[in-house]
Order: structure tokens, then sequence, then C-alpha cells
């Protein structure tokens, strides 16, 4: 670690906090869901699922912690940093609505989100590799989960089609911010064999493209204004209201312990 430049120190740190951030938030708007899903095994499934995302999320900013060296825990990231310090998707904190935003919401995200962690499996940091691994396990599944939804609600009724095709229009939007990178993503790309971006985005087009067939749905056109901001901490106006709950504990009893 020492042997590591400065500049490309904080890039790997950055970017390890933006996946904790993203999972961290990923994670909370799926609790937020608990008991309110259509049948008991997507229930379960939706609650497992969740503590998938707070586990990565953990890892993720304990390593962070560790590549600060300034004390803070992976509490501190979680519940003692305002909006504009996190750099999460903007797509990951948009409200849940009905069931079929949940499920297209998730698919976007996930269809990314997996093929980051196989990028990230051959990235020359060892310990992002190995939890990018682990990680990978359990987003495989997920994306299984949900894409089995997204075909049971596209090629069901006509509502349902027609309520998951607005979800999806509506939604499509903030895909483009996965892609869009920016120092971060450059500096830890040459500095640790990161992610190609570009190259991502060919084969996310093209999965979904795949899976959107199979449902019966129609890929939205493509957006000439894409909504982002979530990397340089500019949030919607949903944020806020997502970190004052999920902060409210730890913000009133500061330094409280269990």
């Amino acid at each position: 670690m020492n042997r590591i430049k400065p500049d490309a120190q904080l890039a790997l740190r950055l970017y390890v906090q933006r996946l904790g951030d993203n999972a961290l938030i990923t994670g909370q708007r799926m609790i937020e869901r608990v008991a309110g899903e259509p049948e008991l095994e997507a229930e379960l499934a939706n609650a497992n699922f969740a503590l998938d995302y707070l586990g990565q999320a953990r890892m993720y900013y304990s390593y962070a912690a560790e590549l600060e060296g300034a004390g803070r825990n992976e509490d501190d990231f979680a519940y003692a940093r305002n909006d504009r310090e996190f750099q999460n998707f903007l797509l990951v904190e948009q409200p849940n609505g009905h069931f079929g935003d949940a499920v297209v919401r998730q698919v976007l995200f996930d269809s990314f989100y997996l093929l980051q962690l196989e990028a990230l499996l051959e990235c020359s940091d060892q310990r992002l590799a190995e939890i990018a691994a682990r990680a990978a396990k359990e987003i495989r599944y997920h994306l299984q989960h949900v894409s089995k939804w997204l075909i049971r609600l596209g090629d069901g009724t006509s509502e349902s089609n027609a309520r998951v095709s607005e979800s999806l229009a509506r939604y499509w939007r903030f895909a483009g911010e996965f892609f869009a990178g920016d120092e971060v993503d450059d500096k830890f790309r040459a500095a640790f064999n990161g992610p190609d971006l570009s190259a991502l985005a060919v084969t996310w087009q093209s999965n979904i493209d795949a899976l959107l067939a199979v449902a019966t749905l129609t890929v939205p056109a493509d957006i000439e204004h894409p909504v982002s901001g979530g990397r340089a901490g500019l949030h919607s106006e949903h944020f806020g209201f997502l970190l004052a709950e999920m902060q409210h504990l730890t913000r009133s009893y500061p330094g409280a312990t269990w």
C-alpha cells in the first residue's frame, strides 16, 4: 500500500466508498419494501437481498476506512456524512413506488452492478477483488430473480405490461449515469486495471435489449439529456428524506452503542 501514489490511493478509496454508497442506499430502499411484496416468496427474497446489500456496504466502508486511515469506521461512513458526501447513483435513491417500479429500478442497476463486479475481479487491488468476488455471487442471483419478475410483468396482462413499461420509460434516463465516468473512475482504471465503462455500456445494452425482448417490452429511445450528478454529490429531492430516516437514531443519540 505504501508504494501506491497518493492520487491513486485517493482514487481507490473514493471508488470503494462509492461502491458502498450504492450498496447502502439500494439496501435501504429495499428495506422500505419489507411486507410490501406481492407474494411470500418475493417478500423473503427482498428481505434477504436487502441484507446482502447492507453486508456489501459494510465490507466496502470498512475497507474505505482503512484506506483513509483517519480513524473512521463503517458506521461513520453510513450515518455521519451529509447528503453531499454520498456519491451513489441517482437511480438507486428513487422512491419505491409500485412493485413494477422497484423491479425495473433493480433490473437496470443490478445489470450494471454485476458487470462492474465481474470486471473488478481482474483489478490489481487484491482486497477489492476479493470483495467483488463475494458480492458477484449474491448479485448474480438477485439479477436472476428480478429478471424473472420483469418477464412475468411485461409478458403478463395488458395492465402489468403498461405499468412496467411506464416504469421503464421513467427510469431509463438515470441509466446513462452508470457509464458517465469521471476523474476517479479514470484514475482507478489506470492505476488498478479498473472497469472500462465504455465496454461495460455495450454489454449492458445488449443484455438489457435481450431481456426486454423476452419480456415483450420496448427498449426506450435514447435520452438526449440523461440525468446525472450522484458522483458529484448532487442528489434528487428524495434523497434528503431517505437519509433523514436512515440516520435518525444515530443523529439523535450520538455515540450510543447497543
